[in-house]
């Protein structure tokens, strides 16, 4: 008999919420991590990542302070102190999710994991094997890099020095305008550097709905926060201490000359070095195929997060996790809609959707309809003086079916809540508009939204035949 029901390799936002579940499940557990648990996400992510956005927005308000009756001399702002601060954030959490491990009594066990076989999991450097009824893949993603260019870990940088180095540049270009790139020019922003990001394709946040990528690219402009769409990055090298970037757009090239430049364009996933042959996992590009139950090709075999490729987010990736788990256990659970998983960007204004884009409706052949509200007709948003931004709802056009939500402006990344519960019943812009919201609450701003889309809005005036804002 193998010594544990569940082995999982890799202690990150995968790893540890399926070890949990597993033991609840009264499967016995081992978790296989090589680093501190909680993965990337915690420990060089997620968390650390919102703890210095949180202290750029602080930054910001206090420069505003004046709009508010608030005056103060001689401001200092500590960047090193902030970096202190998130690594005190990650601390905590790390240390509370080794709690619940504890006292779940799952076995933790240092080292990095190596498929033997379908049940056996070699764990290295100390040589251990570890024999499981079930093995779940849960190696995580990395950041990916520019092919050719050399990351120094000073000029030329990832978002995992970033959240070390102490200092902020007095310039930064920034490579990638996806959510990564997006929420670190945010936050160098704030803290008085000249920022200019380089994305390829036509918009910052290429993949959210264009009017949510436009209405950002004009909140940037205004914050001061440079960038340049359509334009790829020929070279990236360090001279003199500077990075220089050649990049070329629309046919022109020129050169970018920072003090750092920052690479953010999308992660890849752990998958080399698993010992996936050995085992007969299959992989596409890299990946592991997995079905809905999270199954591999190899009976007893499980993969979960990035290493699937399905959506590279911590949330996605404990979804995962728990379906795994719960399959291995005799339940039968939910399979998963990676189309209706919120997508969250933490900058300012706060970026947030779940569902199909209004294009990609259209192209899946629906007749659609649309409603927006802007946050500057939202009471508790014009009391906070955080007005950039809209709700926009993507419905089916006769009965009403969302089919999409996006929001940019404040606490959209909690407000989307809403929106993926809606998705989840497949609820109508209906069931959100006669849904009685609270006032004064930003979350009033959903519900006026979804009137929109069948034109009904109170707050504002709106087309009936789109819920356009006039």
């Amino acid at each position: 008999m193998a010594a544990y029901d569940v082995a999982i390799s890799g202690g990150g936002p995968g790893g540890y919420v399926a070890a949990i579940r597993a033991a609840q499940l009264g499967l016995k557990t081992a978790l296989i991590e090589k680093d501190r648990v909680g993965g990337v996400c915690l420990n060089w992510g997620c968390i650390p990542s919102k703890a210095l956005l949180y202290n750029a927005e602080l930054v910001r308000l206090f420069r505003r302070s004046q709009e508010f009756g608030i005056s103060h001399n001689n401001l200092r702002v500590d960047f090193a102190a902030a970096i202190d601060r998130s690594r005190q954030v990650v601390d905590r959490m790390v240390s509370g999710v080794e709690f619940l491990l504890q006292k779940n009594k799952v076995d933790v066990i240092s080292g990095t994991g190596t498929l033997k076989s379908r049940s056996e999991v070699a764990v290295e450097p100390e040589g251990r094997i570890v024999e499981a009824g079930n093995v779940i893949i849960a190696s995580g993603g990395f950041s990916r890099v520019l092919p050719g260019v050399q990351v120094d870990g000073r000029t030329i940088i990832t978002s995992r020095e970033a959240l070390e180095l102490r200092e902020v540049p007095e310039s930064v270009a920034i490579v990638g305008g996806g959510p990564v790139g997006v929420e670190f020019a945010y936050m160098y922003a704030g803290y008085g550097a000249k920022v200019t990001i380089v994305e390829m394709l036509d918009h910052l946040l290429p993949l959210e709905d264009e009017d949510i990528s436009r209405q950002l690219e004009r909140s940037f402009r205004q914050q001061g926060i440079g960038y340049m769409t359509r334009t790829a990055v020929k070279e990236l090298r360090v001279v003199d201490g500077k990075a220089q970037l050649a990049v070329s757009s629309d046919g022109r090239d020129q050169e970018l000359t920072t003090d750092r430049a920052l690479i953010a364009i999308g992660f890849g996933c752990n998958s080399d070095g698993l010992g996936l042959e050995a085992a007969g996992v299959a992989t596409e590009r890299g990946f592991v195929p997995v079905d809905d139950r999270m199954k591999t090709n190899v009976d007893g075999v499980y993969a979960i997060g990035d290493v699937t490729g399905k959506l590279m987010l911590a949330h996605v990736a404990s979804d995962q996790g728990v379906i795994a788990v719960e399959g291995i256990a005799g339940l039968n659970p939910a399979k998963p809609d990676y189309v209706k998983m919120p997508r969250c960007t933490y900058c300012q204004p706060q970026v947030a959707s779940c569902g199909l884009t209004e294009a990609q409706a259209r192209e899946h052949g629906y007749q659609v309809k649309t409603g927006r509200f802007p946050f500057r007709a939202n009471g508790k948003a014009m009391a906070g003086a955080d007005t950039d931004g809209f709700v926009k709802f993507v419905a089916e056009a006769d009965y009403g079916e969302v089919l999409g939500v996006h929001i940019v402006g404040p606490e959209a990344t909690d407000l989307i809540a809403e929106a993926a519960l809606a998705l989840g019943m497949e609820s109508t812009v209906a069931d959100v508009s006669r849904t009685v919201h609270a006032h004064p609450t930003l979350s009033e701003a959903v519900k006026e939204a979804a009137l929109a889309a069948e034109g009904k809005a109170i707050h504002f005036w709106a087309e009936p035949s789109r819920g356009e804002m006039t």
